[in-house]
Formats: structure tokens, sequence, C-alpha cells
């Protein structure tokens, strides 16, 4: 006999960026299985857009996001979370400081995107990455896919992706259309041309856009990965 157990609370952590916090959010409301507001689940939100930026970071030209991170945490934890989520890919680097600043379960984004990969494609050959330079730099999907090789623009392309994310006219700023839309769909081209099967958004900004009808291959978003784990995750039963 399955019992229905008492949802768990979710925290997320967010502001990295707000509005990829907000679509992430969205998400999971729209895929909880729900008739009425009682079936809902309970989610706390901090988005803090005072984080430093990540790949500043770790590029070693600007501040650890980890401590404003850490507070965050305990914002959440405070608020009576009971299992946190962080739908910004970046930060992930940092994901074993998070964790062992707080009991609370943080649920990792880059790892359960590499074991819905393993389960959803089990035999893709190789992958397209889109991601900050400062996730491709530290190899987050590299060193959690294995088997699969992993294709990633050259350095002129990658800048491309940057500019779409951070430019003045970029995703960051709340352009979804235009050029930003069009230099990405056009670096997924390339890498398509080169043999990937699939194509990882492997940043959560790249999740505004709406390219999936122009794009030959699927699309993973990691945001949406972790959005139906944390749904499952809190929606324990036994």
């Amino acid at each position: 006999m399955t019992v229905k157990t008492r949802d768990k609370t979710i925290g997320i952590l967010g502001g990295m960026g707000s509005k990829a916090t907000a679509h992430f959010f969205l998400k999971v409301v729209k895929n909880t299985p729900a008739r009425k507001d009682q079936d809902h689940l309970r989610i706390i939100v901090d988005n803090n857009p005072h984080i430093p930026d990540r790949t500043e970071a770790i590029l070693g030209i600007g501040e650890s996001p980890v401590k404003e991170a850490q507070r965050t945490i305990r914002n959440l934890e405070n608020a009576g979370a009971e299992i946190i989520a962080i739908p910004c890919n970046t930060i992930h680097y940092f994901y074993s400081e998070l964790q062992n600043s707080t009991e609370i379960p943080i649920l990792n984004m880059i790892s359960e995107t590499a074991s819905y990969i393993s389960n959803r494609f089990p035999n893709i050959k190789k992958i397209g990455l889109l991601a900050t330079t400062g996730t491709l730099k530290t190899r987050l999907y590299h060193n959690e896919i294995k088997g699969v090789e992993i294709l990633t623009p050259d350095e002129d392309l990658q800048k491309r992706v940057m500019n779409s994310i951070y430019g003045e006219q970029g995703i960051k700023a709340g352009y979804i259309s235009g050029k930003p839309r069009s230099d990405i769909l056009e670096v997924i081209e390339v890498l398509v041309s080169q043999g990937a099967e699939a194509i990882i958004l492997g940043c959560s900004e790249l999740s505004l856009l709406s390219i999936q009808k122009e794009v030959p291959v699927a699309l993973i978003h990691p945001s949406h990965v972790l959005a139906d784990v944390v749904i499952k995750t809190a929606r324990s039963e036994i």
C-alpha cells in the first residue's frame, strides 16, 4: 500500500539570474500534478541578485560567490526549506562548499542532467554543450557525463555565446529575440554539423529562448531536469 507522506518544502536559491529563476519556479509549478491550490508544493524563493558573478570568480577576475550564496542558504533554512535547488549551472563548481555548509540536501543539477542523458539517450555518441565560459573551463559536464564526446564552441563562437547571455542586448538584459537568439541558433547549427546528436543548454538563461522548432536535434534543459527532480524529491511516497 502506498502511503502519502507530507511533501517537503522546496527552497530555491535564485538570482543567477532573476529571469532564469522565475522560469524555473514556473516550470516546477507547471510540472506539478495538481487539480487545486492545495495540491501544489510549498516553495520558498530567495532571489538574491547580489551573489557575485560565477564565471568572473572562476576566471580570477571577480569575487567568490560562495559567502553570499551561503547566506542565502541560511535564509532558506530559517524559512523552513527541506531541500534546495539552485537553477544556475556555473555555481555548481562551488557545489561541495555550499553543500558542506548545510545539512539540507542541495540537489545537484549537473549530476542529475548527466543521469537524465544516460537514461534518455543511452546510445548517444556526441552531444553539444552551450554554457558560460566558467562552466566550460571547469569542465563540470565533462566530468559528469561518461562515454559521450562533448562538443563545445570554438573561441570565436564562445564569445558569441557569452555576448548572447551577458551582452548589453543579451538574455540577462531581457532580450530573447533578435541577435542573441540568432547567434545561439548559429552556434547550435555548427555543433550539429560536427555531429552533435543533442544539445545541452548549460546556462539557464538559454532556456528562455524558444528555439526547439528550429533545431533538428533534442535540446536538453538542465533547469527543466532539475525542476522534475525537485518535484519527485519533494513529493515523497513510501
